[in-house]
């Protein structure tokens, strides 16, 4: 069992509902990324995402697009930032994911990248870019070496589409709640329940909804009709609004758990 499947376990158990946060790694450095992730874990984030930059990021809003090309002046790279992750993983045992497009996965060399992965700690991976069809190496690799592939179902996927990401995806199937990029909005989509409803009925693997997400009411509102919640540009902007500034892990941490409530 990965830590992830034990982790939504665990919350199953309590009656709970899991609070997963994306921040762009090394943004806007990796010792304040690590210093975010410890804090997270502090309050009570169940698993965090840690964005890989890359320069053509097609899922991410400007919030996110601004964080990457911040972090990519700074030089950071998918090699630095799993050497972040083996560094964290000595001081904490919540689950830790990477969310990376495909290329630098295809640059660094599939079977290095997961092997070298599952030696830092990472355990979970989310790639926007890379069509489940598309990735079916990857994905056995990733099996074989014990890395949860997390696929997603975009409110445009048919039934037959749900039923075969439900199939290959590992640790939590991520639902994008809206048709477009990520960023905050004010307003859930009115049709999300019942696109929820239609994919809890084809699979018993935890659905998390992310994209949109950015206030209390909101994820109240989907821990009602899901089984996690995923906030990465409220975050983001967060981070943005006190760079430099001494409070900085109290401010992004205080917001983290104002958001997550009691979940």
């Amino acid at each position: 069992m990965t830590r992830i499947e034990k982790k939504f376990k665990e919350l199953k158990i309590a009656h709970k509902k899991a609070f997963i946060t994306f921040i762009t790694a090394g943004y806007p450095s990796l010792k304040v990324t690590e210093q975010l992730i410890l804090a997270f874990d502090r309050v009570g984030v169940d698993i965090v995402e840690l964005g890989v930059p890359f320069t053509d990021p097609l899922a991410d809003g400007p919030i996110i697009q601004e964080a990457s090309t911040y972090a990519l002046k700074k030089n950071i790279t998918l090699a630095k930032i799993l050497s972040l992750v083996k560094r964290v993983r000595a001081k904490t045992t919540m689950p830790l994911c990477v969310m990376t497009y495909y290329n630098p996965i295809f640059c660094f060399g599939e079977e290095k990248f997961l092997k070298q992965a599952v030696s830092c700690g990472v355990d979970g991976v989310i790639i926007p870019d890379l069509p489940p069809e598309e990735g079916k190496k990857l994905i056995s690799l990733a099996n074989r070496h014990g890395i949860d592939v997390i696929c997603f179902i975009a409110p445009t996927s048919s039934l037959k589409r749900i039923k075969y990401i439900a199939k290959v995806s590992r640790g939590f199937i991520y639902y994008v709640s809206l048709t477009g990029v990520t960023g905050m909005r004010n307003k859930l989509p009115l049709d999300l329940t019942r696109q929820l409803k239609l994919v809890k009925k084809t699979t018993s693997k935890p659905v998390c909804v992310g994209f949109g997400i950015s206030n209390p009411a909101q994820v109240r509102q989907i821990h009602n009709i899901a089984d996690g919640v995923i906030v990465g540009s409220a975050i983001i902007r967060q981070i943005k609004e006190n760079i430099g500034k001494p409070d900085l892990i109290h401010k992004v941490s205080t917001l983290v758990q104002r958001l997550k409530g009691d979940a």
